[in-house]
């Protein structure tokens, strides 16, 4: 069966879609966007996540998105493609625009797409990274589709057996890593980085906090080598539990905080579909 995927306005089989070359999002990463786990069709947290595609829009100076077509996007194409765990990904870019740095006014693409995804390991391994987060950046705090660094820390990530890179900021402090939040526990107390820090306001992150309790402070990046325990939060990760921190081993992981934090969003997640 031919994946089916949503395209300025109506389905159509994603093999026949097409995006023009001058799309803004293409030539320049000029685009945000959201991915969302869906459960047998039904999408988590959507409303979260169409409201911070609206704040990214709104940074980044596209026009604002139709949240209305984007929910009814997300329905359209969990329809057509029913399957038990997805991760769906909505994009919206600057459009048909001219090359270079100038946006058109052909007006943003919307793309709804929907791929089968397999439930994250309990456990993980990170690395840290030499390259920084700019917390003052233009695009801090933005999910925007300009993931060259994403990509390259990842790409050093997985030639260490790891799934994630974790990144400091300017100043040398724990931001977050490639596509998570990261919690650690010092002295038995949670402890997640602030949004000052340069993190993104990650929809899981936020729910850990409401659900679970953590403090948010500013940590040194060093702060996760003498961390009793360490998890990352995100859409395909809920909440998951890191057993090495580059060469330095978490024993026992998941510890009992962050054991605890699991079980609570499983409940919780599994209670309310749009919390």
């Amino acid at each position: 069966m031919k994946p089916t995927i949503w395209l300025d306005g109506s389905l159509c089989e994603a093999d026949s879609a097409q995006v023009s070359v001058f799309d803004h999002g293409l030539t320049v990463g000029d685009g945000v966007f959201e991915t969302v786990k869906a459960t047998e069709g039904q999408a988590f947290a959507l409303t979260r996540h169409l409201r911070r595609l609206a704040r990214s829009a709104h940074g980044l100076g596209l026009p604002e998105p139709d949240l209305d077509e984007v929910r009814r996007a997300c329905e359209e194409v969990m329809k057509a493609n029913p399957m038990p765990l997805g991760r769906l990904r909505i994009t919206y870019t600057g459009g048909l625009s001219p090359l270079g740095s100038d946006r058109g006014t052909a007006g943003p693409t919307l793309v709804v797409a929907l791929v089968e995804t397999a439930r994250r390991p309990d456990t993980t391994a990170v690395v840290t990274v030499p390259w920084t987060r700019n917390e003052r950046g233009a695009l801090t705090g933005l999910k925007t589709t300009s993931y060259g660094e994403n990509v390259v820390a990842l790409a050093r990530a997985r030639e260490h057996d790891a799934s994630e890179a974790l990144f400091a900021n300017t100043v040398g402090r724990l931001c977050e890593g490639t596509g998570s939040n990261v919690f650690v526990v010092l002295d038995g107390e949670l402890h997640t980085p602030p949004l000052t820090s340069g993190c993104l306001a990650g929809i899981t992150r936020a729910l850990v906090l409401e659900w679970v309790g953590a403090k948010e402070t500013d940590l040194p990046l060093a702060a996760l080598e003498r961390a009793e325990e360490v998890f990352l939060t995100s859409t395909t990760r809920d909440v998951q539990a890191v057993r090495r921190v580059d060469a330095h081993a978490l024993p026992g992981a998941p510890g009992p905080v962050t054991a605890k934090a699991m079980r609570i969003f499983a409940e919780r997640a599994a209670a309310d579909i749009d919390p």
